[in-house]
């Protein structure tokens, strides 16, 4: 059993917590524990709210879920000997949820809170949660479904320099200024609301909050990545910005849908990851690596047989739109919602199934003009009734998603 360096304690919030987690990049947020290259640890870590989300069968908690606290990452975790050029390699052991603690949750995010890949179709906050049975996944909110999840790490990545950290805020800022709104204002620009600085606290806290960026998006130094198949037994080669290294992790998940679609996709769970790490020398440079590579597990993963939708850059309009992923996408989803919805299941119900199981989205052709071609690929083993478009269709209710009392 690997050692814990770093443990959770569910019934205390965040700021209480001992080592306390942080919900920023900064690279002042100072190391919490370290370790030698070759070292095996296990870190718990609270589920990426903070405890804000709670098993019960309303959906009060995502409507009024504060976006200024997410994510809560554990660490930072000092590598002795890491130097900024070098890559850290971390292997992911073991990930599963915290002893007592075997639930997890997927969210709609309502329209006033935050987005989600189709917030007009469903703009409402919902929410499902699941009950984790070793490999297995279940809902008493979505019935006749149960899949077996890839458990990996939503965020994870090393803490930038300040000349990193000063070019994320200046490009995004830009990006928010041109496409802002709420939303984007809420989870870009930095914010000293909502922030929990690791061990640091009072006015020092408050003056780095002011410019450390959220931890929202997927950036060169790892970050909320959501590769569902960095699960147990896979490899991140990380680039080090900083002496140390300074590796945090959070936002566990038990599965996820590529895409991550609804907004509070996946299944949330706090929960602990086992690691292993390394180093390369210098191995920005000796290997050209400048932003993460993932190497999935050497076993076999998923499902065998799937149903796979389509989408185009031709909106729900009948509006053509050239080269869009965004848009194909969003159609590939809206044709897997549709054909679940004639068995029994709602459009909310299919929206978060897309988001919760292992559902496999790709890009599958960018170059014919002038359209991108899109993929969401369904697991049909994951339902207790056949899906297949030959079967007869089963119409009855399946379950209802927590909504707001």
């Amino acid at each position: 059993m690997p050692t814990t360096l770093i443990g959770v304690d569910l019934r205390r919030p965040p700021e209480e917590q001992h080592p306390r987690p942080h919900n920023r990049w900064h690279p002042e947020i100072p190391a919490v524990v370290s370790v030698d290259p070759g070292a095996v640890f296990r870190l718990e870590c609270l589920d990426l709210s903070g405890g804000q989300i709670v098993n019960s069968d309303s959906a009060d908690d995502v409507r009024d879920l504060d976006l200024s606290q997410l994510h809560y990452l554990s660490g930072p975790v000092h590598v002795n000997g890491a130097r900024p050029g070098d890559l850290l390699v971390v292997d992911v052991l073991d990930i599963g949820p915290l002893s007592g603690a075997e639930w997890g949750y997927t969210g709609i995010l309502d329209r006033h809170t935050g987005t989600g890949l189709l917030t007009d179709e469903y703009p409402e906050a919902r929410k499902a949660i699941w009950d984790l049975n070793g490999i297995y996944g279940t809902s008493r909110h979505l019935e006749g479904v149960r899949f077996a999840g890839l458990p990996h790490p939503g965020t994870i990545g090393c803490a930038p320099s300040m000349e990193r950290m000063a070019r994320w805020n200046r490009r995004e800022l830009a990006v928010a200024s041109t496409h802002g709104g709420r939303f984007v204002s809420g989870t870009v620009i930095p914010q000293v609301d909502g922030a929990v600085m690791g061990e640091l606290r009072g006015e020092i806290a408050d003056r780095l909050a002011r410019e450390a960026p959220r931890t929202w998006a997927a950036r060169e130094n790892g970050g909320n990545i959501d590769v569902k198949e960095l699960a147990r037994g896979s490899r991140a080669f990380l680039p080090v910005y900083v002496p140390g290294a300074n590796l945090s992790v959070g936002d566990l998940q038990f599965s996820q849908g590529d895409g991550k679609v609804t907004g509070l996709g996946g299944v949330k769970m706090a929960g602990y990851i086992d690691l292993h790490v390394e180093l390369i020398p210098d191995g920005m440079n000796r290997t050209g690596i400048v932003t993460p590579v993932f190497e999935p597990a050497p076993v076999e993963r998923g499902y065998a047989e799937y149903l796979t939708f389509q989408g185009i850059s031709v909106d729900e309009n009948d509006t053509q739109h050239y080269l869009d992923v965004w848009v194909a996408y969003r159609m590939a989803c809206r044709s897997a919602i549709r054909h679940l919805q004639r068995y029994g299941f709602t459009g909310e119900q299919a929206y978060v199934l897309l988001a919760a199981a292992p559902i496999h989205g790709h890009i599958s052709c960018m170059l014919e003009h002038p359209n991108v071609c899109c993929t969401v690929a369904l697991p049909t083993a994951i339902f207790d009734f056949d899906v297949n478009p030959r079967a007869d269709i089963r119409s009855a209710p399946r379950g209802e998603l927590a909504r707001p009392t």
